[in-house]
């Protein structure tokens, strides 16, 4: 009697699909692709993922339960909102420079044919924005930072923070500025601008 592909086997569809999306893009990578790469059978990927499009949806939710975790961690550690949302955002932009694939995956992907990311999956996704609403509000709240609607103001963090992370992934930052000292002057630029 044959016998059920192992779990392993989902684990290494998983990582395989995330560089073959990277390399292919979307609309190159198939089923076949993967399971040639993989070295199992078609069947054997459908064993584990209805489609490519459900398959892709775990990437993605694998990526942002990464993040959701370390910023979840930081939230705990932190009892001082301020200096939790420049650790939020130290988080959020070393996330994508450590973790490209993902990265590219959960915020680059164009999903041109790609079913839409499940609702209940989204919402969970949206926890890594709103724990800098969170914290923006709660600096507001102690007078430590001059913002507006906390999750508006949070969703401009995350668009300045993308910003940095894609210029420093593509290398189209000048050479002659350190990374290190771009991330941290894009922190404190980002706590000035709200600074009574």
């Amino acid at each position: 009697m044959a016998s059920s592909p192992q779990p392993d086997i989902r684990r290494t569809i998983l990582d395989v699909t995330r560089e073959l999306l990277i390399e292919q893009g979307i609309t190159q990578l198939s089923i076949r692709m993967i399971a040639r790469q993989v070295g199992c059978s078609v069947g054997t990927i459908y064993f584990y993922f209805h489609n490519k499009d459900e398959l892709i949806h775990s990437l993605i939710e694998e990526g942002f339960e990464k993040l959701i975790e370390l910023q979840d961690h930081t939230e705990a550690e932190f009892d001082n909102p301020l200096q939790r949302l420049e650790q939020l955002c130290r988080n959020y932009i070393q996330f994508g420079l450590d973790n490209p694939a993902y990265y590219e995956i959960m915020f680059m992907l164009n999903p041109e044919r790609m079913a839409r990311f499940p609702a209940e999956k989204y919402r969970r996704a949206r926890r890594s924005v709103e724990v800098v609403a969170s914290a923006l509000k709660e600096c507001r709240d102690q007078g430590l930072l001059s913002v507006g609607e906390p999750y508006i103001h949070a969703h401009l963090i995350w668009s300045f923070m993308h910003g940095v992370v894609t210029l420093l992934k593509a290398k189209r930052i000048d050479r002659r500025i350190d990374p290190a000292e771009m991330i941290s002057a894009t922190i404190r630029h980002i706590l000035q601008q709200n600074s009574h």
